[in-house]
């Protein structure tokens, strides 16, 4: 019998004929060679069937981490199911550091850059843009190892799992720097469209949190590094918070990494969790929607008109900014975009409807859908009939279609 598995918030039942965990890459090469289907997974921390098979799952968790890091190209290779904390924190202790990291650093490498997965920061491109090379498992076994430069290289990136398993990623580095993390609470919801460019601007890496229910912005976290101006007392009519805040007003804040201005190793503020600490609300489902930062009033009236659907079905909402790439699957191909995040209740039902009334609103402009998130309507990117033509390349067989990828990128 098939071992049971679930993604981590337990909304995703994986139905696998075999689950495999292999800890070298030959494994790997055995078992994508005497595979009809294969599709991997890393943490299992999307929200969807995105990793779904009925054939074979490869888990690679087991790789060794095996980190490398080269000072005179300034990059670091790592086995694709390492965990970005756990990267984090070997590259901080030889004096390196990342661009950017996402709210969770319980994610893995691989996992993150083939959905497009992000921090936040106007001028900070998602993870797969700090990506220079990849090494891939592709069909029929074969290790082929792409970098940037290559042809195919933007289309190898994010690219959803649909080319092979991706074993191990290089990744640019840059020295090691500080950030200190302030919160603002009750922003005025005025202030948020009048000033926006500057509240999103207002540190290296800027979030917002509402509940999209009344005239305020519940708070705003604002991460600076060491060196920048200082924060100020107040942002746009909202004060600094009086203690340490969780996204969500009634938990406790004992998960989230440490505020009030200390300033601290980049890997321990840019993420909102600490990685000892798990960082779920409890079961929730996830939704996520890019539009271009410069419609970003638009989308919030969007949103609002909605809210009586958005509100019974949310936990909390983020929004957040991430910069243009020129990746062909990514959701911020091209444009420059502001993230409207929604944490839901775990009801489907309710979920599904507020999706559908989103996704109508948001049409007009354009919105992208996180790939690994709940969606209905897949992201229309204009390269996606290239990335199909690589993949047919690289997997003739389409070794790692799955239902999920041939719906949401072969049919559009």
């Amino acid at each position: 019998m098939a071992e049971r598995l679930r993604n981590w918030a337990g909304n995703i039942e994986f139905g696998p004929a075999r689950v495999h965990r292999p800890e070298t890459v030959e494994e790997v090469r055995r078992i994508v060679a005497g595979a009809e289907r294969v599709r991997v997974l890393g943490t299992g921390h999307s929200f969807n069937p995105i990793a779904d098979t009925p054939g074979d799952l490869i888990s690679v968790a087991g790789l060794p981490a095996d980190i490398r890091i080269d000072r005179e190209r300034g990059t670091v290779s790592v086995a694709g199911g390492v965990r970005y904390g756990e990267l984090a924190r070997a590259l901080d202790a030889a004096g390196y550091a990342l661009h950017n990291l996402g709210s969770l650093p319980h994610i893995s490498v691989a996992g993150a850059v083939a959905t497009g997965t992000h921090g936040s920061g106007v001028g900070l491109g998602n993870l797969a843009t700090a990506v220079a090379g990849v090494e891939i498992v592709t069909g029929g076994g074969e290790l082929v190892s792409l970098g940037r430069g290559d042809a195919d290289f933007a289309g190898s990136v994010v690219a959803l799992g649909a080319l092979g398993v991706v074993v191990r990623v290089t990744l640019d580095v840059v020295p090691a720097y500080r950030v200190s993390q302030h919160v603002f609470e009750r922003l005025p919801r005025a202030q948020l469209d009048a000033h926006w460019e500057e509240i999103a601007g207002a540190g290296y890496s800027v979030s917002l949190f509402t509940g999209w229910r009344g005239d305020t912005v519940d708070q705003v976290w604002v991460k600076r590094r060491e060196g920048d101006a200082p924060a100020p007392a107040e942002l746009f009519g909202a004060g600094p918070a009086g203690g340490a805040r969780h996204p969500i007003a009634a938990m406790s804040p004992v998960n989230c990494t440490e505020q009030g201005g200390v300033p601290g190793p980049w890997h321990a503020r840019l993420p909102h969790f600490r990685l000892e600490f798990t960082p779920s609300a409890g079961d929730e489902l996830q939704s996520e929607y890019f539009v271009a930062r410069a419609d970003a009033v638009a989308a919030f009236a969007a949103v609002e008109r909605v809210r009586d659907l958005v509100v019974p079905a949310l936990q909390i909402s983020e929004i957040r900014t991430v910069a243009a790439d020129g990746l062909w699957l990514s959701p911020h191909y091209e444009r420059d975009s502001v993230a409207l995040h929604f944490t839901w209740v775990p009801n489907n039902d309710l979920v599904l409807r507020a999706v559908d009334a989103l996704e109508a609103e948001l049409a007009p402009l354009r919105a992208r859908a996180h790939w690994g998130k709940v969606f209905r309507r897949a992201p229309r990117l204009p390269r996606a009939r290239d990335f199909v033509g690589l993949a047919e390349r690289l997997d003739p067989r389409g070794t790692f279609r799955n239902a999920f990828v041939e719906r949401h990128v072969w049919a559009e």
